[in-house]
């Protein structure tokens, strides 16, 4: 039994892993990400990455427009009941999608780069979805880290 479970971790392990289809809440975030990134392309960005996560959190997709690295959040709502969609981006989330793209920067070695922080937001109704892209959202917020005086990533 041992070498039977043992042979089937190594080729999971091995095998290329396919993108899991979740449902409910995650699965309706997964899909506004997919229509997001469609509109990001159609509006002349260069996806370089997706759900690229640090310790520090999540940066839904990392896209690239005429040279500057672009942090982006994708946010959706259902109806237009509880406000915009984008106004759901509040400062602790911006503070942690900050450090993870001084994260991202440093670790894909970009770190004289420009870049910026852009929104993605999706409205659907019976009409069909309502994508707006806000660029350069927000700053990021200083401090990044408790006790750092040194500029902010982007």
């Amino acid at each position: 039994m041992r070498l039977r479970n043992l042979a089937t971790r190594l080729l999971a392990a091995l095998l290329p892993r396919q993108a899991t289809a979740y449902r409910g809440l995650r699965g309706l975030g997964q899909r506004w990400e997919a229509v997001a990134e469609r509109r990001l392309i159609a509006a002349g960005y260069t996806i370089r990455e997706r759900n690229f996560r640090a310790r520090s959190g999540e940066i839904d997709l990392v896209a690239e427009e005429n040279g500057v690295v672009c942090f982006v959040e994708v946010k959706g709502r259902r109806g237009p009941r509880f406000g915009a969609p984008a106004e759901a981006v509040t400062r602790e989330k911006r503070r942690r999608i900050a450090r993870a793209a001084e994260f991202y920067l440093l670790r894909r070695h970009l770190s004289g780069r420009s870049c910026r922080f852009d929104v993605v937001s999706i409205v659907e109704s019976p009409e069909g979805a309502r994508v707006e892209i806000f660029r350069n959202a927000f700053d990021a917020p200083l401090p990044m880290r408790r006790g750092d005086d040194s500029d902010h990533a982007c």
